[in-house]
């Protein structure tokens, strides 16, 4: 399909190359012809919209294609993917990773999604591990929020032995941890810790 479509491209190039050409080698008419020039300005007008049309088209399967690659990488939850990385960082630039390869870092929007986040994270870096996810409450003290500032719907804080969260304005960040079966903390944004990234399925 990608191939095909650079075809087409290329050929409506030269199309529109040959249309200039022409139009810029003919002499001068008379007026009379204005017409004509018109409808030779319309016709390049259309081709050139065409050929955005088609680049967009080629840029949007080229994500498609990189986001198949990232679930054959890592793991599929409904219409989106998710991929682990093992090197601790911060908050902030785990995030800026996430980014970076188009996605943000893991928010787990219901129980199932933070379930199948929770079983992935055990098997891929370890059990005893904590994962940094997309939640916040570094803009207002208590009101955490997903990576777009949003409040959030699902929460699966830690309630039964230390009651998360509980770092007040130190701790404004969550991580997902493994040792609490997939239980939320609050934590220093400073702090490094793995991550897993999500990216959304078009």
């Amino acid at each position: 399909m990608a191939f095909r479509s650079a075809c087409l491209i290329l050929c409506l190039l030269n199309l529109a190359q040959i249309t200039i050409q022409q139009s810029n080698s003919k002499p001068r008419q008379k007026p009379t012809n204005s017409k004509k020039d018109v409808v030779t300005m319309q016709i390049i007008d259309e081709i050139k919209k065409q050929i955005n049309d088609i680049a967009h088209d080629v840029n949007l399967l080229k994500e498609q294609q990189a986001l198949q690659t990232i679930c054959f990488k890592g793991f599929k939850v409904q219409n989106k993917c998710f991929l682990p990385f093992s090197q601790a960082k911060t908050y902030h630039e785990a995030n800026n990773d996430c980014m970076a390869q188009g996605g943000i870092l893991s928010t787990p929007e219901n129980g199932d999604e933070n379930d199948s986040l929770y079983e992935y994270m055990r098997k891929i870096l370890g059990s005893e591990k904590e994962v940094w996810i997309g939640i916040n409450d570094m803009a207002n003290e208590g009101t955490w929020v997903d990576m777009s500032g949003s409040s959030i719907s699902f929460k699966n804080w830690e309630t039964e032995i230390t009651t998360q969260p509980d770092g007040g304005k130190q701790e404004n960040c969550a991580a997902l941890s493994g040792v609490a079966n997939g239980k939320w903390f609050d934590k220093k944004c400073r702090n490094e810790l793995p991550f897993i990234c999500q990216f959304v399925i078009v």
